[in-house]
């Protein structure tokens, strides 16, 4: 065996050997997952094969450009990984190779929203997309009355459409209506917080009245799209785009599609591909990330199996079980119910904030997170929590056990109005103050442990992190 010089000593050593820090926080990070309740509606826990990707040889390798045309040698192999990639995107979501293009190098859905409206647009063209408060995404155009908050927002003219502050649903008539006022080069459709399906019919006529591109942000429904259990956006959009870690139970990255024919009759090298092919690299990214395009390809062979169907549609069986418990124990659910992987919980009737709601679950091992409901003025203090079931259906949950799920959550809302109460005001640090060494916390905390702990767990040997649990 060839000897290895002093200054390459700590390349072959593991990293529990090399780092033991880094390793410990790891471990201690894989005992939170598998001992909690995880209903951030974003994310999800992928697969051991996915994980073998991500953390492969092919993260050395620089290759700027795209397969056959890079500005580095040596791609052969990573030529294939990504052609792969993006045969197997077009067969996810049943797309024609004649009529559909994929890039798969964004390194994640706000890179990919940036570099699909660079593509579609000018600087300063105008732009509509679900307003934050509505359930849309920051990077569909979000600003306050004060201040510009996305880029998107910075670098185009921004009007939002939003949802009715009585039904939680869309306008489509208000939106229909304005559209004709502000005349939008794009009108987005897409969300981070909306639970019912949408009328892309509805959107294209309105997008059509205006000679506008029609933008689809899938990036919370796309696995429940690849798996048939949500209306795809594809018969009705010009571009599409998604987040490959959330529904799709994929690594962390982005994907742009486009339609190749939509802008048939312009120069090569202006039609939307080549735009889009240019707006990723180099207008906005420099190298791709080999092994995480490597990882995607992974999740998208798995996102066409017969066994992904089933996981989408238990995802929407347990998001309805979820609600529908909600409901019974008298609480206001967002459009009273939901189409998909996704709840919005709104406290406000409660008078408590999505903040309190989350710190207490934080405690108790349960994970969301705090979001805005229609109405909110401050998304630092907002009136609601988004709830997801992607990620316990991941680990084999079924309605009854969202049942319990739901059941905890209402435990935690009460826990929540007596400490509130106790605090003598309604500001966080005198909660908070109220909440330490909470009885009925501790007890529900050890009651969540047990019972997430039941359950199986993907990607990684849950007996491998037990060993770092934390000391009560």
């Amino acid at each position: 065996m060839a000897q290895v010089d002093s200054w390459n000593s700590g390349l072959n050593t593991t990293l529990e050997v090399e780092d033991p820090e880094i390793y410990k926080l790891i471990k201690q990070e894989q005992y939170r997952q598998y001992s909690g309740l995880e209903l951030i509606a974003s994310e999800n826990f992928t697969s051991q094969a996915v994980m073998e990707a991500n953390g492969s040889a092919l993260t050395n390798k620089y290759s700027e450009g795209l397969p056959g045309a890079r500005y580095y040698g040596g791609n052969e192999y990573i030529d294939l990984v990504e052609n792969l990639c993006r045969k197997r995107a077009l067969e996810a979501f049943g797309l024609s190779a004649e009529e559909w293009g994929v890039n798969v190098q964004p390194y994640s859905g706000s890179t990919a929203n940036f570099a699909a409206l660079t593509a579609m647009i000018q600087p300063q063209d105008r732009i509509m997309g679900l307003d934050l408060p509505s359930g849309g995404h920051l990077t569909h155009g979000y600003q306050t009355a004060k201040k510009k908050i996305s880029a998107t927002s910075i670098y185009f003219q921004s009007m939002p459409y939003q949802v009715d502050t009585t039904t939680g649903l869309i306008d489509l008539d208000r939106l229909e209506e304005n559209a004709k006022l502000f005349r939008p080069k794009v009108l987005i459709c897409g969300a981070s917080a909306y639970p019912r399906e949408w009328d892309y019919a509805r959107f294209r006529k309105i997008a059509d009245q205006h000679g506008a591109y029609l933008m689809a942000d899938m990036a919370h429904i796309s696995g429940l799209v690849a798996g048939q259990e949500a209306e795809s956006p594809f018969k009705y959009c010009d571009v599409v785009t998604t987040t490959t870690h959330k529904t799709l139970r994929g690594p962390r990255a982005g994907l742009i599609f486009f339609r190749k024919n939509k802008d048939a009759k312009v120069e090569k090298g202006e039609d939307l591909e080549s735009r889009v092919n240019q707006a990723v690299f180099p207008s906005i990214q420099g190298g791709p990330h080999n092994n995480t395009i490597a990882a995607i390809a992974v999740a998208l062979k798995q996102a066409a199996s017969p066994e992904f169907k089933l996981y989408a549609k238990q995802v929407i069986a347990n998001s309805k079980a979820l609600a529908a418990n909600l409901i019974s124990h008298g609480y206001k659910i967002q459009t009273d119910g939901t189409d998909n992987h996704l709840i919005l919980w709104d406290l406000r009737p409660l008078k408590l904030t999505g903040s309190k709601v989350e710190r207490i679950c934080d405690i108790a091992q349960i994970t969301l997170n705090k979001n805005s409901v229609c109405g909110d003025v401050s998304a630092v203090t907002p009136g609601g929590v988004r709830l997801g079931t992607s990620a316990l259906t991941s680990r084999s949950f079924k309605e009854a056990d969202f049942v319990k799920v739901g059941d905890f959550l209402h435990r935690i809302v009460q826990i929540a109005l007596t400490v509130q109460a106790k605090a003598g005001s309604k500001l966080m640090k005198d909660f908070v103050a109220a909440l330490e060494g909470d009885v009925e916390v501790a007890t529900l905390r050890k009651e969540v442990e047990a019972f997430a702990t039941s359950f199986p767990f993907p990607g990684f040997d849950p007996e491998e992190c037990k060993a770092y649990a934390p000391k009560h």
